[in-house]
């Protein structure tokens, strides 16, 4: 049986090899793996400015959502699309108001950009799973950010309201 380890004994086995070993294992990781690869280069290239990382995924997803089909299915097989994106960054930058701020602007275009009229229910469950893990993500961070998030999150729901005919917002109003 091949015995597995945990990030805590990687962890002190690599505090014990030279530079030039770890670069190659670095290496290693990036070519059988694309999402190694990308976590990589974002970890030497963007993280060091998340706020330019953000505002570019930003412009990406609006890219991606301008570019949406219209049939309904081809439109939720899309919106998966942009999420898988959006959550691989999410996992990458590890911080929770990136997490908001990518799930929020997703939501924003989900709103200028989906069929209002539509009641296709797998539409309608991306848009209300995202309210939801936007709601739990802004119940976790500190009270002034609560505040300026939940501001911003009311904000969007008013906006959905308004133009998603089959949308309520006070199932998903976060109260700071």
């Amino acid at each position: 049986m091949i015995k597995t380890y945990g990030l805590a004994d990687i962890k002190k086995e690599l505090q014990f090899h030279d530079k030039g070993y770890l670069i190659d294992l670095c290496m290693r990781l990036g070519r059988y793996k694309k999402e190694n690869k990308e976590l990589l280069a974002y970890l030497l290239f963007d993280a060091d400015n998340e706020r330019g990382f953000i505002e570019s995924v930003i412009a990406e997803s609006g890219f991606m959502f301008s570019q949406l089909p219209s049939n309904n299915y081809q439109m939720a097989k899309s919106m998966r699309k942009i999420l898988r994106l959006l959550n691989k960054y999410i996992k990458f930058m590890g911080s929770k108001e990136a997490e908001i701020e990518f799930l929020l602007n997703f939501c924003r275009n989900y709103i200028q950009y989906a069929d209002s009229r539509g009641s296709y229910k797998p539409m309608r469950l991306i848009f209300t799973r995202q309210l939801e893990k936007i709601k739990k993500a802004i119940a976790k961070l500190h009270e002034d950010l609560q505040f300026d998030y939940s501001q911003d999150h009311n904000t969007m729901l008013e906006e959905a309201q308004s133009k998603l005919r089959w949308f309520y917002k006070d199932d998903y109003y976060f109260e700071s």
